[in-house]
């Protein structure tokens, strides 16, 4: 395949996504950071634009496993007027114990784990996430999340995630807001 038809087959999903020129960016990730108080329900605030969450009232519910993995359980409603909420099973794990912060996330099994980097957390209120998809060091797509774990989360706290995020050299202007203004009866 040419490199210009395969880069024109990406332009849809270049589309949805934060594209940069180069390799990854690598922020500094929690340096503390304990895997079992961040398991639980975050909701999803507001992100950098991806593919695959394109609905409202975005959520992640994360557990433990015996075999030591993290079940992660996404979720998001397509389509508010037809109701139901879309759900997809993934695996996280730590990839490096020695940065505990550095997950990888994995929703199908013929792909790789793609990183999950928890930039900072305080467990009980927000959580900063950022991951990077590199396509052969030429360029890569960026994505970044701020999490709560309720539906709201103060002003004060988003611009402060989003000043961690621009320090580490990831540009949040892109970045959207998720309404969860749809839950449902069910």
């Amino acid at each position: 395949m040419s490199p210009v038809y395969f880069l024109l087959l990406l332009v849809p999903v270049i589309s949805a996504q934060t594209f940069h020129w180069g390799p990854c960016p690598t922020p500094k990730v929690q340096s503390d950071f304990i895997l079992e108080p961040y398991l639980g329900e975050w909701y999803e605030i507001e992100k950098l634009p991806a593919y695959f969450a394109i609905g409202e009232c975005i959520r992640a519910n994360y557990s433990m496993r015996e075999d030591g993995t993290v079940r992660v359980l996404t979720s998001q409603v397509l389509n508010v007027r037809n109701g139901g909420r879309w759900v997809v099973e993934g695996t996280a794990k730590v990839m490096e114990p020695k940065e505990p912060a550095k997950l990888g996330v994995q929703f199908t099994s013929f792909l790789p784990y793609s990183p999950y980097w928890v930039v900072s957390t305080d467990y009980t209120t927000y959580s900063v996430v950022y991951s990077c998809t590199d396509i052969f060091k030429r360029f890569h797509f960026n994505y970044a999340w701020i999490f709560s774990r309720s539906p709201t989360l103060p002003c004060v706290i988003v611009a402060y995630a989003k000043k961690l995020l621009n320090e580490e050299g990831i540009n949040t202007s892109k970045m959207t807001y998720t309404d969860h203004n749809c839950e449902l009866c069910n």
